[in-house]
């Protein structure tokens, strides 16, 4: 099997190419711009059961069309997982644009070119957000995979538009597209102006940690944080499904749909989980709650994805998320001078 992994050499890819190295037999090319939010190619170096005789890197940037050299290079493949996406908030509330020419134009310009090249392809999944659905009202159920979009930041906008490209190219051009949304990634070599590495950080140093909440300053925003290795055992699950459809006219499986979510277990507040890393840490936690949301449009306190589609077909995260996040902090704690990998690298 032959997969083609759209920003492999970053954080949720480089956990990708671990999920696929360690659990199957697959052949993986990656395209990857190869920008801060890769580190180069330290990340891929980090995985210790990395490849190179089945993984080929491969750069290349995706707002621009495919070159035909890389075309080449990549050969035939049977899966494509698009994760490349600019995904920082801050930055794109600052300048848009860069999250537009990639996550819309870039996912354009892959799957025009997986039209034109690759006849033989099975599946594209295409990495999503929850973040395309808007904020989510306090104690409301999760989005399903048909609520319409209310993207409220131009990183959610741009997403959103990406999936609707990807809409339109499975109705329009048939491309065998499964859009699959998720939640807050976290693991091992997450840039470090990211919530978790940022609390390890400040609670080592004893430093104050600042806790986005309510108005009221009473009640801390809230996800459904995952472990990125498990989000990857969903993306394996459903290639591993889409492989088995079709072998028996009776008894296989039918392919994903064109929409399926992955989220973490259950929802966890932003000041449950600081104290949660600080209590693996075994250190207090100097914390404050502040009023974020107010003065900066389009940070939303909470999100919400409900998954039960996925786990109706039978998949079922590998590891909780006690278990995932000591193993994170615990890896930190081994690899301190990740915790202040990134912070300038995006500015």
């Amino acid at each position: 099997m032959n997969i083609l992994l759209t920003g492999g050499a970053g954080f949720l890819g480089h956990h990708i190419t671990e999920h696929l190295l360690k659990t199957t037999d697959a052949n993986i090319v990656i395209l990857d711009k190869l920008t801060y939010a890769s580190v180069g190619f330290d990340r891929l170096r980090g995985i210790a059961a990395y490849d190179d005789k089945r993984v080929h890197v491969l750069g290349c940037d995706l707002s621009r069309p495919i070159p035909e050299g890389i075309s080449q290079e990549v050969g035939q493949v049977d899966y494509v997982i698009h994760a490349a996406a600019e995904t920082h908030v801050d930055n794109s509330i600052i300048d848009p644009m860069p999250f537009i020419r990639s996550n819309i134009e870039g996912t354009h310009h892959l799957l025009w070119w997986l039209g034109q090249s690759q006849k033989g392809l099975r599946r594209i999944f295409l990495v999503s957000t929850d973040e395309v659905y808007g904020p989510a009202a306090w104690d409301a159920p999760g989005n399903v995979e048909t609520d319409p979009f209310r993207p409220a930041n131009p990183y959610a906008a741009a997403k959103a538009g990406g999936e609707c490209i990807a809409m339109a190219y499975a109705n329009t051009y048939k491309l065998p597209v499964t859009i699959v949304n998720t939640m807050n990634l976290y693991g091992e070599r997450q840039g470090a102006e990211k919530f978790i590495p940022l609390v390890i950080r400040k609670v080592l140093r004893d430093e104050r940690v600042l806790i986005h909440a309510d108005p009221t300053r009473t009640r801390a925003g809230t996800r459904f944080y995952i472990h990125c290795r498990n989000y990857a055992s969903a993306l394996s699950f459903l290639v591993t499904r889409d492989q088995n459809a079709g072998v028996s006219a009776l008894d296989g499986p039918p392919p994903p749909p064109l929409k399926i979510h992955v989220a973490g277990e259950r929802e966890v507040s932003n000041l449950e989980l600081a104290q949660a890393i600080a209590r693996i840490i075994g250190k207090p936690l100097n914390y404050e709650l502040v009023d974020f949301h107010s003065s900066r449009p389009g940070h939303d306190l909470r999100y919400a994805l409900d998954d039960s589609l996925i786990r109706s077909m039978g998949w079922k995260q590998p590891v909780d998320f006690e278990a995932s996040l000591e193993r994170t902090v615990t890896w930190f704690l081994s690899h301190r001078e990740w915790l202040d990998r990134g912070i300038l690298l995006n500015k």
